[in-house]
């Protein structure tokens, strides 16, 4: 295929491209004819090969599929209604995977719809690791808060790790620090927290900013105290976890935060590299620039 029929195919599956409520959506009836179908009968009968591959992929047909009516004008300033399907990003994917690719617009459409499903995917990772990264910080961050609040009252730099502890095992169901470890083969030289999914380290941050704010409130001043108000905290946010299925100490373990942290840090780098690069090509200084 030519780069000339790939940017004119390009262009036209860009154009009929529509977004309502931040959703990317195509509708059939104007994928039809670039796809190469001339009559809807037939191409009705491809949107029901893609439907079943979204049913066996185990996506919600609806979320990807939604039928439409619309009116079309007639000749005579009448109108009637007519069938049409609003397809997602993956249900045109979908449907292009099912088409003939001996067909030149179905075998870019299934190169198209791949990239685009690709890069979304990619994106919503991206944003995944972000947010859980974000949360290992301001987890940080609280411990930090909570241990300066601790020491303050009891001048015991042992304490803060005795009252974590016993926290923790109050928000893994009486499940220690050490055995959590364990479970999830973590270095014992690391913090659990670093192989914690999101919403377990949100968990905690949670507990330790309520424990904070209550020592301070009430004038908390001795380790059984604090330890208590922290275990009960902890107790708290587990029962709501467990209102909602959640069993923090049934999760599994995610990837080490600071792998995702080196990722992202050179992620970031290899983008900002490569737009300092596009910059400099597009400025192309030139010495004879301006005359004498």
């Amino acid at each position: 295929m030519k780069n000339e029929r790939i940017a004119e195919l390009l262009a036209d599956f860009e154009a009929i491209a529509r977004h309502e409520g931040g959703i990317e959506y195509w509708l059939a009836r104007e994928l039809q004819p670039l796809l190469g179908y001339e009559r809807w009968e037939n191409f009705t009968v491809l949107l029901e090969r893609a439907r079943t591959a979204c049913a066996a992929a185990g996506q919600p047909v609806p979320d990807h599929f939604r039928d439409l009516t619309k009116m079309v004008a007639l000749g005579s300033k009448a109108a009637r209604s007519i069938e049409d399907v609003a397809l997602t990003r993956y249900g045109a994917y979908l449907l292009a995977q099912n088409g003939d690719p001996r067909k030149e617009a179905i075998a870019f459409a299934q190169t198209y719809f791949a990239v685009q499903t690709r890069r979304q995917e990619l994106i919503e990772a991206r944003i995944e690791e972000s947010e859980r990264l974000r949360a290992r910080q301001r987890l940080t961050s609280s411990e930090k808060s909570l241990s300066g609040v601790i020491f303050e009252r009891l001048r015991d730099g042992e304490s803060f790790a005795r009252i974590r502890s016993k926290g923790d095992r109050a928000l893994f169901g009486g499940i220690s620090t050490h055995e959590m470890k364990e479970r999830l083969d973590v270095p014992e030289s690391r913090p659990l927290a670093d192989f914690l999914p999101t919403i377990t380290i949100k968990a905690k941050d949670f507990a330790n900013e309520i424990t904070i704010h209550n020592t301070t409130t009430n004038d908390l001043r001795s380790e059984g105290s604090i330890a208590g108000e922290h275990v009960k905290n902890n107790a708290e946010v587990r029962r709501a976890l467990g209102r909602r299925g959640i069993a923090p100490e049934e999760l599994p373990a995610a990837e080490d935060v600071r792998k995702v942290e080196r990722r992202l840090t050179s992620d970031e780098k290899k983008l900002t590299g490569s737009a300092r690069s596009r910059g400099r090509k597009r400025r192309a200084p030139s010495k004879h620039r301006g005359g004498r």
